[in-house]
């Protein structure tokens, strides 16, 4: 591709960069009514506006001759929500302006700030930051904006959610008035629409999102799920879909910890990305994921913002967006630059109705369904494994003499029934779900054997913190049966409903009342269980949620993963009557009343 209407240096290097043709908002920007103006950009992330902006202003920075002048004075500020974001449009603008021999200085949170303050004093021509360090440069006067002549403030709006519409504003007063102001959001709510109208002069709105979706490369699911599943969710879905790269959202920092500490205890080769982190720990941690040591990222909205990772193709809403802009600005974190990807939001099944309206909203399309189960999971190992050995390989003497002992030892199937075992070996175990797919009622549903039932009572239900990873070890030692003998639970607010084949109902009842442990009691062998010959009042049991069963195999959690605390929405079970437990997933986002406080 060539690029007559830029300077020499700039078509340059991006023939270099091996651009074949320019993306949508690049080639608008660089229309001629466009030319020298300012601007107000719609643009997705992964859809090259970082380039775009650099060439947008490059007929302010370079003189006739394509060459800049001496450094000094910043000619032109990038402002970003992150220091990742920060650094990584430092990155772009620097192969972009390298051949032009351009001084570039980041300042960003996290670094010394005493070297960003030699380097402004050395002289610059393009300063990218964040908005708390540039005003604390601004206040301090070593930053001095006299002769800017242009500024881009990158995710506007993700800047205004994040609370520094102050700080921009007196970035922006600081600024001449003849300067360029270039406003680049993936989204334009009213605050944004305010900010342009102060500070913006006849700008140009040019629209570059799809309009069909909010990303045309992402293949947009979702999963419902029993609200106690979620981490056994996420984890089939990371084995089914075996990611190069992928990405998992959380709402907090505890749960990014509590989340990342359980992928590494099942064997997955995880990071971790929230305001916790230093900014050397965030800088190690993108690394191993650039370096394939780490093929799994759990991280808040915040800390997650700007991350570009070329081989991203999972994104995971562990816990649902709070707004259609959220899933925007973290799904696109995949699909970027025409590659394709994919974006999975689990849906605790409570919350169906909220993310439709949230989906419609964004306009998005996406499929529903339910998580894989393990056979899937096994069928796609199964077509990996063989797509991995039959590969074509370059073998050298040492490997051959090595196969030929093997073969001297064993036969051809051992060896490759040996290959496929250590393989398997290496794979993190998959869970079984409880049964979502559909919400019948017990009375509609029944597994094989249930189709003659006997409904029992308990008198304990959501009041006491009731839920079906407690009951059913509990049915199962105080009725001396198995948990597939346990067909639908049915949790109301003080009374829980559930069957047992009629053929074992009488025994069933009897070791009830052995084990028994009588009124006087307080532990679980005094909860009273008795059959009740209706089941469930009619007209009055309460809607399906996520703490019943309805025909579906339900565990007690394994060891090693996190309890039904760890999960949104889910208390960790205790003994009935016990005070409620505090639950350690807060939902919302971070900064909200109640909640952890903001990312940083």
């Amino acid at each position: 591709m060539t690029f007559p209407t830029l300077p020499p240096s700039l078509a340059d290097a991006l023939t270099e960069r091996g651009y074949a043709e320019a993306t949508d908002v690049q080639a608008a920007v660089l229309e001629a009514n466009a030319f020298g103006r300012d601007l107000i950009v719609s643009a997705q992330t992964g859809s090259g506006k970082t380039v775009a902006f650099g060439l947008a202003f490059a007929a302010q920075l370079l003189g006739e001759d394509g060459a800049l002048p001496r450094p000094g004075r910043p000619l032109a500020l990038v402002i970003a929500p992150t220091r990742e974001l920060a650094m990584q449009v430092s990155g772009e603008l620097e192969w972009l302006y390298g051949k032009a021999r351009a001084r570039i200085l980041a300042c960003v949170g996290g670094m010394d700030p005493a070297k960003e303050r030699r380097g402004l004093a050395a002289g610059v021509h393009i300063v990218v930051g964040t908005p708390g360090r540039l005003r604390d440069h601004l206040e301090r006067g070593a930053l001095d904006l006299s002769e800017l002549r242009a500024i881009v403030l990158d995710e506007a709006d993700e800047m205004l959610d994040m609370g520094f519409r102050e700080d921009l504003e007196e970035i922006l007063d600081a600024t001449p008035d003849n300067r360029r102001t270039l406003l680049f959001s993936a989204t334009m709510p009213s605050p944004i629409v305010a900010l342009a109208r102060q500070y913006q002069k006849d700008a140009v709105r040019i629209a570059a999102v799809g309009g069909s979706r909010g990303h045309g490369d992402i293949a947009y699911q979702a999963v419902t799920v029993a609200p106690a599943d979620i981490e056994s969710a996420v984890v089939n879905l990371l084995r089914f879909h075996e990611a190069e790269t992928a990405m998992l959202f959380c709402a907090t920092r505890d749960n990014v910890r509590r989340l990342h500490a359980t992928l590494l205890e099942r064997g997955f080769a995880a990071v971790a990305l929230s305001g916790e982190h230093s900014q050397s720990e965030r800088n190690q941690a993108l690394q191993a994921l650039r370096d394939r040591r780490a093929r799994v990222c759990v991280a808040t909205d915040v800390a997650a913002r700007g991350i570009d990772l070329p081989s991203l193709s999972l994104v995971i809403h562990v816990e649902t967006p709070r707004d259609a802009e959220t899933l925007q600005h973290r799904s696109g974190r995949t699909g970027r630059a025409g590659k394709k990807g994919i974006a999975v939001l689990i849906v605790p099944y409570p919350q169906r109705r909220r993310v439709e309206g949230m989906l419609r909203g964004a306009r998005i399309e996406a499929t529903w369904g339910t998580p894989p189960t393990p056979e899937a999971i096994r069928v796609q190992d199964r077509e990996r494994l063989l797509a991995a050995l039959l590969e074509p390989h370059e073998f050298d003497d040492e490997d051959r003499e090595l196969a030929a002992r093997l073969l001297a030892e064993r036969s051809p199937e051992d060896i490759a029934a040996s290959l496929v075992r250590a393989h398997r070996a290496q794979l993190p175990r998959t869970d079984e779900l409880l049964d979502t797919s559909t919400r019948a009622t017990p009375q509609e549903r029944h597994r094989p054997g249930f189709d003659d039932i006997v409904w029992f009572r308990m008198d304990v239900g959501r009041r006491q913190n009731a839920d079906p990873r407690w009951l059913l070890p509990l049915l199962c030692r105080r009725g001396h049966i198995t948990k597939n003998e346990v067909g639908a639970i049915r949790i109301g607010n003080s009374e829980t409903y559930f069957q047992v084949p009629r053929a074992i109902a009488g025994r069933f009842a009897e070791a009830l009342a052995r084990t028994a442990g009588g009124d006087a009691g307080d532990g679980e062998d005094s909860i009273r269980i008795i059959p009740s010959d209706s089941g469930p009042p009619e007209g009055r049991s309460p809607p399906p949620r996520g703490d019943e069963r309805g025909g579906a195999r339900a565990e007690a959690p394994r060891r090693g993963t996190l309890r039904p605390a760890a999960i949104p929405g889910i208390v960790t079970p205790t003994r009935p009557g016990a005070a409620r437990p505090q639950r350690p997933f807060r939902k919302g986002p971070e900064g909200k009343a109640g909640g952890p406080r903001r990312d940083k």
